[in-house]
């Protein structure tokens, strides 16, 4: 047990019998009142966030979750394989653990994987993916100079919206933290 000041942005806790990650943390001094810490959580298993407000004395379980690098291989129905770099161990992965990064993988794509124990907890996405774009209105020739958007549709199925002179067969960076066109890929 560790007390509440010890936590970090970003280390997992276990708190209430569940595992979470720490997103913001703040200290804060109201007035004439007494101090305390405001943290706000991400549950690890279901995604659903919560803040709680912590006095100083207050103690809570920091909990070491491990980071492998991992590679995608496949998906079957709602197990994903990864496949350790260094051993070639394949790992399956729950769809609810992988969450969100789902929009974003791709065969053969070396991602984080974060594990408590043997049990997978959270993917880590690289920050930016180069995706292909599948379906997209055709582009107007010379028209760079507006940041006038239209959607499109990407290879694994993300719908975003790029520029009007990214056409059909392009390969696009996304951004994996906001789900937004970067740039052309190169």
């Amino acid at each position: 047990m560790a007390q509440v000041n010890e936590i970090t942005r970003g280390c997992f806790v276990r708190y209430k019998g569940e595992l979470l990650q720490v997103l913001e943390y703040e200290h804060r001094t109201p007035g004439n009142l007494r101090a305390f810490y405001q943290v706000k959580f991400r549950n690890v298993r279901n995604g659903r966030l919560a803040e709680e407000r912590f006095r100083p004395s207050d103690e809570i379980e920091i909990v070491r979750v491990e980071r492998r690098e991992q590679q995608f291989l496949y998906r079957d129905g709602t197990l994903f394989y990864f496949m350790d770099i260094n051993t070639y161990e394949q790992n399956p992965v729950d769809e609810v653990v992988v969450g969100d990064a789902v929009k974003y993988l791709k065969d053969g794509m070396v991602v984080f994987v974060h594990y408590d124990g043997d049990e997978a907890v959270m993917v880590e996405l690289p920050p930016n993916v180069d995706l292909e774009v599948t379906y997209t209105e055709p582009g107007i020739q010379g028209d760079t100079a507006t940041r006038t958007l239209k959607p499109a549709t990407l290879e694994t199925g993300l719908e975003v919206r790029v520029p009007l002179f990214i056409n059909i067969g392009d390969v696009v960076r996304i951004d994996t933290r906001t789900g937004e066109y970067v740039s052309r890929a190169k």
